[in-house]
């Protein structure tokens, strides 16, 4: 295909790529960046493209792959890891501004708690608080994934019901 072939038929698919950033981001101003990053993106990698195969199949997989790394790039920017000893606090609290001394016993309280409860229990809740994820909770504690998840949900229920009762 050449280069004019391939610019007509990019040109000619900006409206529903468009519509497909749309539906991706939900927001247009996100939308098209989107779109200009595909196209983009499509035009670096033109030589990549095979003759005779689908066009408007092949850039619509670089816009929905391109959204993807986008999102999972946003996502772990976010994502904060705190090693301090009040990770409960930190995975349950966002503004501390406003903490007033009843938050502040409440998480003392959520502590003393927590260590009361057994190993098993304790173990994977702690490590889930300090932001660990299932799976690397299961491979450091040598444990089914699902055990893991189980444990922390039992914990989770736990603490509701000591709780409950203060």
């Amino acid at each position: 295909m050449s280069s004019t072939q391939f610019n007509t038929h990019l040109m000619a698919v900006q409206d529903k790529l468009l519509y497909f950033a749309l539906s991706l981001t939900a927001n247009d101003e996100d939308a098209r960046d989107l779109l200009q990053e595909t196209t983009l993106k499509a035009l670096t990698y033109r030589e990549q493209f095979v003759n005779n195969t689908n066009f408007k199949a092949w850039v619509f997989t670089i816009m929905k792959n391109t959204f993807i790394n986008n999102y999972r790039r946003n996502q772990k920017t976010r994502t904060t890891f705190d090693s301090t000893e009040d990770a409960i606090r930190v995975a349950y609290k966002s503004n501390y501004s406003s903490e007033t001394p009843e938050n502040v016993y409440a998480v003392m309280e959520m502590n003393q708690k927590v260590e009361k409860l057994d190993d098993d229990f304790k173990v994977p809740f702690k490590m889930h608080t300090q932001g660990f994820k299932y799976k690397e909770i299961a491979e450091k504690l040598d444990l089914p994934i699902g055990t893991v998840k189980s444990r922390i949900f039992f914990t989770r229920k736990k603490l509701q019901g000591m709780l409950e009762g203060r």
